[in-house]
């Protein structure tokens, strides 16, 4: 899998944009927010810092995270 993040972008910086809060939050703010860019791309960001860095990848990029995350591929990372 290859997925091209680009990293540190200003989240600030993608306005305007629709941000939405997976509805796996936590109430301590452990979130992460998604939002569909213009070109076609995919932003990332932490809902507690919502104008710091976002990570931006290509919807080819970011359906193969998705799916190798529901396939279990980063078991080991998270434990």
């Amino acid at each position: 899998m290859s997925v091209e993040f680009v990293n540190g972008m200003q989240a600030s910086a993608l306005h305007p944009v629709k941000w939405i809060k997976s509805s796996h939050s936590n109430a301590t703010g452990n979130c992460v927010e998604t939002a569909a860019l213009p070109d076609g791309r995919i932003a990332v960001r932490n809902s507690r810092d919502p104008h710091g860095p976002a990570l931006v990848c290509t919807r080819d990029g970011f359906d193969g995270f998705v799916a190798a995350v529901r396939e279990g591929d980063f078991d080991p990372v998270i434990g």
